[in-house]
């Protein structure tokens, strides 16, 4: 392992403790405050070469502490192609989402957007210290505009079908190739009915590639760690 590695392996767990006790949010907040005690979901290790990026916990995930607990993680394991246990191997998986606490409701019900503290304080830390990422999963435009910068500027569903591009070099702040992805929430059932190339075109090329990003995951006996309350 180099020494980029050896650093990463030294910093995560002491970065991970950190946003463990992140209060930001409540007592030096962008905007409003939380509305309820932060709880912080994540999980990285520094031999993951696969990246989940999503948005920010919904209320199930808040509640049990466990990201993509819910129906949204169901359909993006379908996607995917793989089983919970493979899916929450943080030595093979890691899960980083734009939020890392549940931000709230809005008045109609709906979850607020990530909150910005997360991505000004902490991402491009928590980056730094996965030297051996090799294939990200972008999932919303919160995380698209993040891996992708402005060239994420047309919307999710045009990102979204310039996938060819993105997953052609490493680009961003994670040093990956990125495949941007729609949100797997089931209220965006009817964008896949009017997309319907995405399941046809992404979804062979998205397990194909987590595919091959398991298989040559590192040894699981180096250090992992998952935040949970």
């Amino acid at each position: 392992m180099d020494r980029q590695a050896d650093h990463g392996m030294d910093a995560l767990p002491q970065l991970l403790k950190r946003i463990g006790g992140c209060r930001l949010c409540v007592e030096s907040p962008r905007g409003r405050p939380l509305p309820h005690e932060p709880r912080p979901v994540l999980r990285a290790s520094v031999t993951a070469r696969l990246c989940v990026s999503s948005q920010a916990p919904g209320t199930r995930v808040h509640a049990t502490g466990l990201t993509f607990n819910d129906p949204s993680g169901d359909r993006l394991r379908s996607w995917m192609a793989v089983d919970r246990d493979t899916f929450y191997d943080a030595s093979r998986v890691a899960i980083v989402p734009m939020g890392f606490c549940f931000p709230g409701l809005d008045a109609k019900g709906g979850d607020l957007p990530p909150r910005p503290e997360c991505r000004a304080t902490w991402h491009d830390q928590v980056y730094a210290t996965l030297p051996n990422l090799r294939f990200l999963l972008a999932i919303g435009g919160y995380a698209h505009r993040y891996h992708l910068g402005s060239e994420a500027a047309g919307g999710v569903t045009e990102t979204v079908r310039r996938w060819r591009e993105f997953i052609a070099e490493p680009i961003g702040p994670s040093g990956a190739r990125v495949l941007p992805l729609p949100h797997p929430s089931w209220r965006n059932t009817g964008w896949l009915k009017r997309n319907p190339w995405f399941e046809d075109e992404v979804i062979p090329v998205l397990r194909a590639e987590v595919a091959a990003a398991i298989a040559t995951g590192m040894p699981l006996s180096n250090e992992t760690d998952d935040r949970r309350e």
